[in-house]
């Protein structure tokens, strides 16, 4: 831009009220600084701009045809400001959430309705995938921050901050019943058919590294993208599932399924926050990670 833009501020006003008196007042300077970023955009532009009449000034051609580009881009800076204004207001903005099926139904979702409540007009963008995939999410920027299973391996300028313990079942369906309420050692795993998540999750990962630990490894008959479809599989008696325990919760209630006892326990794992200290986060990604971490459980890096 060959001219200083308070120039075309000027050049705008005064196109606009069509006087220089007016224009003044608008931009509260005086009469002759007007009259002075004229002539300076005049000369910058090599062009006359306005034509003096007993009303005031009008435009020439040149000038209607600057204006209507000048109009056009201050409306656009001017639009721009506001809807800054109204994003760190929380008026307006988007939160882009990076989380899994298991995160999103068992964790995040009444933060959601919470947020949504109380900031009606924020757009919640949630890329659905497991902790792998939303790392990758916020390696790229492409979320303000993510809620992932554990384990999680995360590069050094990741935080990652603890939030909900949860611990992985083995459910089996009635055609297992004789396995009901006895005390099992893993490796009877490997003779049964069992159900399992895809193996780019965090909870197969998981419980393939426990029971690798332990001298184990099984083989499972199903490999599924889901919690939910293990556990109809499950109760369609094939195979033994192996999921996060809310998923089941109902249907031992109901009765449809039980838990397999095992003599050595699973650990806990936990559902995490993660951020990542090199990615700038949006003002209403901001506020909707201050509401979770309102009571984190633990801080882990």
């Amino acid at each position: 831009m060959s001219s200083n833009l308070e120039y075309y501020k000027v050049f705008y006003y005064v196109g606009q009220l069509g006087s220089i008196t007016l224009a003044a007042e608008k931009l509260c300077i005086s009469q002759p600084a007007v009259s002075q970023a004229i002539r300076q955009l005049e000369l910058s532009v090599d062009a006359k701009l306005f034509i003096r009449t007993s009303k005031g000034v009008r435009l020439t051609r040149e000038g209607e045809l600057l204006y209507s580009y000048v109009k056009s881009g201050l409306d656009d800076i001017w639009y721009g400001e506001n809807m800054l204004r109204r994003m760190q207001d929380l008026d307006t903005g988007e939160v882009r959430i990076g989380a899994s099926d298991m995160t999103l139904q068992f964790y995040l979702l009444p933060f959601l309705e919470r947020f949504h409540e109380k900031y009606p007009k924020v757009k919640v963008t949630v890329s659905n995938g497991p902790t792998p995939e939303t790392l990758g999410f916020l390696s790229h920027g492409t979320i303000d921050f993510g809620v992932v299973s554990s384990p999680v391996d995360a590069r050094p300028e990741v935080s990652v901050t603890e939030v909900k313990k949860i611990r992985n079942i083995f459910v089996a369906g009635e055609q297992f019943k004789h396995l009901k309420g006895k005390r099992l050692e893993y490796g009877i795993l490997k003779e049964l058919p069992c159900i399992f998540l895809e193996k780019n999750t965090s909870t197969r990962r998981f419980m393939d590294d426990y029971l690798e630990k332990l001298g184990i490894v099984v083989e499972p008959e199903f490999e599924l993208a889901t919690s939910d479809m293990i556990v109809q599989f499950a109760m369609r008696n094939l195979g033994i599932g192996c999921v996060m325990s809310e998923f089941a919760e109902k249907e031992i209630e109901a009765g449809h399924l039980f838990e397999l006892e095992f003599k050595q326990g699973m650990p806990e794992r936990s559902f995490c926050i993660i951020t990542d200290r090199k990615n700038p986060m949006s003002p209403a990604g901001g506020r909707l990670l201050e509401l979770l971490m309102e009571k984190p459980e633990k801080s882990m890096i």
